[in-house]
């Protein structure tokens, strides 16, 4: 989930298992999503096979260390080890380790000792406080006390199912210490990299810009036809309601040309007084002969 992070840039992982890291890595793989539209940051996954016990210059320069559930896994050496590569080698910021607490171990079902065959201890609340502050202080960092899995009600004084450390760094590491304790070669065996599209990529800049200015164009166009499809049904519903003005104009001149016929009259001839409306709209409706009107008719009638 930290890879929908935007602040974070790089993330690495290491585990003393390979086979285990290599049968879920695949999911630490960009999705095609990622490349249709890749973000303004630019992210590296990185997974290490090798031992928190010891120290490897890919591990330095990072600002947050979280171990979850993770020191309850270690031997002894381990264990005595693990401060001084975490907190005093890669020094980071911030540090989260979690652990199981095991005065809760009594409300889980079917958990005699410890809660994992793999554990190698589990501490109560006082244990895990205890050593958590001995770190800090010697390291230089403050420490402060949560966790996750809220107990029954009725049986709050076991505190959480698992216990959780939260260690701030109080000063800031200088770059010489840093250097002067960083190992020559590296212990670590990398397993897995994947590098995230990112709109710091030229490539994927420009294929971004490529898209964006022909989805623009689609919505220009979209628009533009919209707009001319919109006038176009506009100009028919005007030549409709024009047809419609001019129905009682075509009824009057089919009466009036029946008495033209009939008198076979060529003489200009005046509308009634009902007819005057229309005057504006075409000279024929007042003044005209028969040959104009059967023209005005036939050109209404193809309309």
């Amino acid at each position: 989930m930290l890879k929908f992070c935007s602040c974070i840039e790089v993330l690495a992982g290491l585990d003393i298992c390979a086979s285990v890291m290599k049968e879920k890595m695949h999911r630490l793989s960009p999705l095609p999503v990622d490349y249709l539209q890749p973000p303004e940051r630019s992210l590296t996954v990185t997974l290490h096979h090798g031992s928190v016990a010891h120290k490897d210059p890919c591990m330095l320069g990072f600002d947050l260390v979280t171990c979850i559930e993770l020191i309850e896994h270690l031997e002894e050496s381990e264990l005595k080890t693990f401060p001084e590569v975490v907190f005093g080698f890669m020094a980071p910021s911030l540090v989260v380790i979690s652990t199981p607490n095991s005065e809760f171990n009594p409300l889980l079902p079917g958990v005699t000792l410890f809660r994992h065959p793999d554990h190698k201890f589990e501490w109560n609340r006082m244990q895990f406080q205890s050593w958590a502050l001995e770190i800090a202080t010697h390291y230089g960092y403050s420490v402060e006390f949560t966790g996750v899995g809220h107990p029954p009600t009725g049986m709050e004084n076991v505190g959480f199912c698992t216990q959780i450390g939260v260690f701030v760094r109080k000063y800031t590491q200088t770059s010489e210490s840093a250097q002067s304790e960083t190992p020559t070669e590296g212990v670590y065996k990398t397993v897995f990299r994947a590098v995230y599209p990112s709109l710091k990529d030229e490539k994927y800049l420009q294929d971004a810009v490529v898209s964006e200015v022909i989805f623009t164009a689609q919505i220009i166009k979209r628009c533009l036809l919209d707009r001319l499809m919109s006038e176009h049904e506009e100009y028919n519903d005007d030549t409709t309601e024009r047809k419609s003005k001019f129905q009682p104009l075509m009824n009057c001149f089919s009466e009036d040309l029946e008495k033209l016929v009939v008198e076979k009259s060529m003489e200009p001839f005046v509308k009634d007084p009902p007819l005057s409306p229309y005057r504006e709209l075409n000279p024929l409706v007042c003044h005209g002969n028969l040959e104009w009107c059967n023209r005005w008719e036939e050109e209404s009638r193809q309309e």
